[in-house]
């Protein structure tokens, strides 16, 4: 039996914004930028909302898995932004795609978001009653910026990710996510937080300030570079794989330098991490699925070829697994 991937989609805002357009700005620069993230541009939403997006990744996963969304069985988002507190943005999508006869839910575990959505189905149609499923990640990350703030705003974008998951008895000789590992070190928490509106009943006077994200940015790297390959390893370790069986490494795209020093302690060649952060920046929960997309859609994925997916982030949490196409 295999929980395999058989459609991708992914849904951007239609405004571009390059590092130049924030100079105009704010004190910074193209060269200030690349240099220290590799961004060079991302995707800001203006009239987009997370759940819009959301849905529009997975009516393009729908079709290049040729599914109606009648046929889903569960919708799972990863997401920090939904546009509403209540109802999920899963709800919403299910709304919006007409998913009628799916259960649907959000899980908040940062940029590990799309990973635990899709560890989570995983789990759920192991248990045999639910075949078909759709995960998504989903982020609209500039309404929780502080945009003074160039150490953080400049590495942030909007957009979201989908994947269809179907459950088979391995009909086509796949095996699907063939293992996975994921953790959480909520002691560390706050070297990546963004706090929410606070209490706001009568018998307590609260500030009415908005709060942003705020990011201990060494500390995050020095998770991230640690963790990361780590958690890579004790994946191959578990499917009796070494480094050289694998095809691609999708991880989070948060910093290049932290995807070149992953490489570096894997001993893999940098060409085996494709990118998307220089086009669509840190998205979040969004970005492992927007990049499985965009290298689905090159047609660089063949049937066999065993990939790592990775997400990392606030929590502070992680995630890694090995998906056979």
């Amino acid at each position: 039996m295999a929980t395999r991937i058989i459609g991708t989609g992914r849904g951007l805002p239609e405004k571009v914004v390059t590092n130049d357009d924030l100079s105009k700005f704010m004190e910074t620069s193209d060269e200030w930028i690349a240099s220290r993230t590799g961004i060079r541009e991302r995707r800001l939403a203006t009239t987009e909302t997370t759940a819009g997006m959301a849905a529009e990744a997975s009516k393009k996963a729908l079709a290049m898995a040729g599914m109606n969304p009648e046929e889903l069985d569960l919708i799972i988002v990863g997401t920090i932004t939904n546009d509403y507190v209540t109802p999920s943005c899963a709800c919403e999508v299910q709304s919006m795609i007409g998913a009628t006869n799916a259960m649907a839910f959000d899980v908040n575990a940062a940029c590990t978001g799309f990973m635990v959505a899709l560890n989570t189905a995983h789990v759920y149609m192991l248990s045999g009653k639910y075949k078909n499923a759709l995960v998504i990640g989903a982020e609209t990350l500039s309404k929780i910026m502080d945009w003074n703030d160039r150490s953080t705003c400049v590495l942030f974008g909007d957009g979201a990710g989908a994947a269809v998951l179907s459950f088979d008895k391995n009909e086509n000789g796949s095996r699907g996510l063939i293992s996975y590992t994921q953790g959480a070190d909520g002691a560390s928490g706050m070297q990546l937080a963004g706090q929410n509106r606070t209490n706001n009943n009568p018998f307590v006077s609260t500030s009415k300030e908005l709060k942003y994200v705020s990011m201990d940015g060494q500390e995050v790297y020095k998770f991230a570079v640690s963790k990361v390959p780590a958690s890579i390893l004790q994946v191959l370790e578990e499917a009796d794989m070494k480094v050289e069986d694998i095809s691609y490494f999708i991880l989070h795209q948060a910093n290049i330098r932290i995807i070149q020093s992953v490489a570096k302690r894997l001993k893999v060649d940098v060409d085996k991490f494709p990118i998307s952060l220089d086009h669509c920046g840190n998205v979040s929960a969004a970005s492992v699925p927007i990049l499985l997309d965009e290298v689905n859609e090159k047609g660089l994925l063949k049937k066999g070829d065993k990939i790592v997916v990775a997400g990392f982030g606030g929590g502070l949490t992680w995630s890694a697994g090995i998906i056979e196409w």
